[in-house]
């Protein structure tokens, strides 16, 4: 995700905040207007998710991509960006191919299997979001709500189980979108505030869990396994945070 504020102030968690609060707000009525269905409708994004996916990981993957793309077209590209990415000759002299050493190759390769299970690689602007544990177990754990839901007898569906869902895929959406803004000293605050949004849905949808826990919804080791999730995921996102914080702040 690219976005440049006007002025050359460096923005912390609090500032960022503050801004994507309000692109949250807007993002939600682009999304109610998307998603209403003009029938007078009002089916569950979840389902219709899954309706339209192949399966459940496929359907979280588009529901982490639409909740992207929603709040994206409220953060205004940076122009500078695309001046940063063009190729300049002066700065790659061709001759240094000539000099380009083979066995240096070799080394960078068989490093690769290393950085891709490195969490410190992860934590890099050249890392990948799935080598990123914490959504991993984020995306798997959606994964298997989304497979309790489904089995769920029609007659016992609920707006709470719908909100139970939903905060457990926003879980993931949110760790991607903090993950989008990279880990450069400028972006920082937006990744923390991205992932302090993560952390309050996976605490959310811990709350959830135990609120349906009395409903008769679970199998008590279903449940059991469920609230362990749940509560090291948040734990560990919590960590996380303060990771992210002390990174900000060593500059």
């Amino acid at each position: 995700m690219q976005y440049s504020h006007s002025d050359d102030e460096l923005w912390d968690e609090h500032q960022w905040d503050a801004h994507i609060s309000e692109v949250e707000k807007k993002s939600d009525q682009l999304r109610k207007f998307i998603t209403t269905d003009p029938r007078g409708g009002s089916t569950p994004r979840w389902i219709t998710l899954l309706e339209e996916s192949v399966s459940e990981d496929d359907a979280f993957e588009a529901y982490v991509e639409e909740e992207l793309l929603l709040d994206e077209a409220y953060f205004p590209d940076d122009e500078d960006w695309e001046d940063e990415d063009e190729f300049d000759e002066d700065e790659f002299p061709f001759n240094a191919l000539e000099e380009y050493d083979e066995d240096a190759e070799m080394d960078f390769d068989e490093g690769e299997e290393w950085k891709a299970l490195s969490e410190d690689f992860a934590y890099s602007n050249y890392g990948s979001l799935d080598n990123l544990r914490i959504y991993s177990r984020s995306k798997n754990l959606a994964i298997d709500v989304l497979r309790w839901a489904l089995s769920i007898d029609e007659k016992h569906q609920s707006p709470e189980i719908d909100d139970f869902v939903e905060e457990t895929l926003k879980i993931g959406a949110k760790l991607a979108g903090g993950y989008s803004f990279g880990f450069d000293h400028e972006y920082m605050g937006a990744n923390i505030a991205y992932t302090k949004r993560s952390l309050l849905y996976a605490n959310n949808g811990l709350n959830r869990l135990v609120q349906l826990k009395g409903k008769g919804l679970f199998k008590k080791s279903d449940y059991l396994g469920l609230h362990e999730r749940f509560h090291e995921l948040r734990n560990d996102i919590g960590v996380y945070v303060q990771e992210l914080r002390d990174r900000f702040h060593r500059g």
